[in-house]
């Protein structure tokens, strides 16, 4: 990838962590990389196909994410440090969430949870210290994960409202047994 390419696509995906495809708009695109607009049609073409780009690289970013969790060895601090570290990924994927109905984020967003969710529902089965099934830990991970991403912003997205939002699963969880 170019260098010009990779700051489009950077910038893309951070104004659409924050604001979902509507503030994908080539103008403001290119104020804020401060390359003219010649420049995204020569990458792109059009703003689908930047988009398709878009969703390539959060995958990817899933999978960093992936490998980083696996060597976590407990959520707070170690978890909690990954998840604010890439807090543009994850406010990346509550946009794919918030917009689901669009058959490319909704396949995107499937594919980005199994890749980082089962790294995740290792540490925290290791996290609870509960014996659970893998029913019980399905449908808590599903509700606990819709929670967070409709909880989740760009302000709150931090070490203290993470370790404080876990804590409040792990009491959940025990209510379980």
């Amino acid at each position: 990838m170019t260098d010009s390419k990779e700051i489009w696509i950077e910038t893309g995906y951070k104004i659409f962590a924050q604001t979902g495809k509507s503030g994908l708009k080539i103008d403001l695109l290119a104020k804020k990389v401060g390359i003219s607009k010649s420049s995204f049609y020569h990458h792109f073409v059009d703003v689908d196909i930047f988009t398709d780009h878009l969703l390539k690289y959060h995958l990817k970013q899933s999978y960093l994410i992936a490998d980083k969790e696996q060597n976590a060895k407990n959520i707070d601090p170690e978890l909690i440090d990954i998840l604010v570290y890439h807090k543009t990924d994850l406010l990346f994927n509550r946009q794919l969430r918030i917009n689901r109905d669009n058959e490319a984020y909704a396949e995107t967003l499937k594919l980005s949870n199994q890749i980082i969710g089962n790294s995740f529902v290792m540490l925290w089965v290791k996290d609870l210290k509960m014996e659970l099934t893998i029913k019980q830990l399905e449908g808590l991970f599903e509700l606990g994960l819709e929670n967070f991403y409709l909880q989740i912003t760009q302000d709150n997205l931090n070490a203290r409202w993470l370790s404080e939002y876990f804590t409040n699963l792990r009491q959940i969880a025990k209510n379980f047994t």
